[in-house]
This record gives structure tokens, C-alpha cells and sequence, in this order.
């Protein structure tokens, strides 16, 4: 909006060398505005997936020897655990394999 209102008021009124300041100083804001923008939208963890899962804990639904089933998030899911988990046994959970969690006790 700065760059479309600097090049009007560039064209219209300014005579020159005001006219290239103008439009170089709104052009400078226009970039550290976008920038600032992209920065703040990258900075935030993903709200949305299965990635969103990791950390979380979760209540073993089916026994979890090797494989097994957990409750996360209101939602059935499968689950690996190396060390082993009897149903209703807490975990948490450290990664994500396509649609297997990795857990392991908390």
C-alpha cells in the first residue's frame, strides 16, 4: 500500500530527485514489512497433523508389546513401544511414523 501511494504522490506531485527518494524509502518498507511478515508466520510450531502429536501423552488402549494401540487426543491410533506397555499405562509420544507413534513410558 506505502509503494502505491509513494509512486502516486511521485507522479503527480514531486518534482525530481524527491520523486526516486519516495519511492525508494516506501519500496524499503514495503520489503522489511514482508519480511517481517514471513518471519512471523514461520515462527509459530504446526497446529494441524499428526506431527502436532509429538510430546503429548497418551493412555495405552491395547497392549503395547512392540505394537499395540494408545488413546491421544481423543483419538485411537497405532503405537510402537520397544520397552513394552500394558493397557492403561501413560506414554508419551517421541515421533511419528507415517500412522504409528513411537512411545515410550512418561
Amino acid at each position: 500500500m506505502a509503494l502505491t501511494v509513494a509512486i502516486l504522490l511521485a507522479v503527480f506531485w514531486l518534482d525530481a530527485p524527491w520523486d526516486w527518494i519516495v519511492i525508494g524509502a516506501a519500496a524499503t518498507l514495503e520489503l522489511t514489512e514482508t519480511g517481517f511478515l514471513i518471519w512471523w508466520s514461520k515462527r509459530r510450531r504446526a497446529v494441524v497433523g499428526a506431527e502436532t502429536l509429538v510430546g503429548r501423552r497418551a493412555v495405552v488402549a491395547a497392549d503395547c508389546m512392540s505394537n499395540g494401540q494408545v488413546r491421544v487426543a481423543g483419538e485411537l491410533w497405532g503405537a510402537r513401544c520397544a520397552a513394552g506397555a500394558r493397557v492403561g499405562d501413560e506414554v508419551v509420544v517421541t515421533a511419528v511414523d507415517g500412522l504409528t507413534l513411537e512411545v515410550e513410558h512418561a
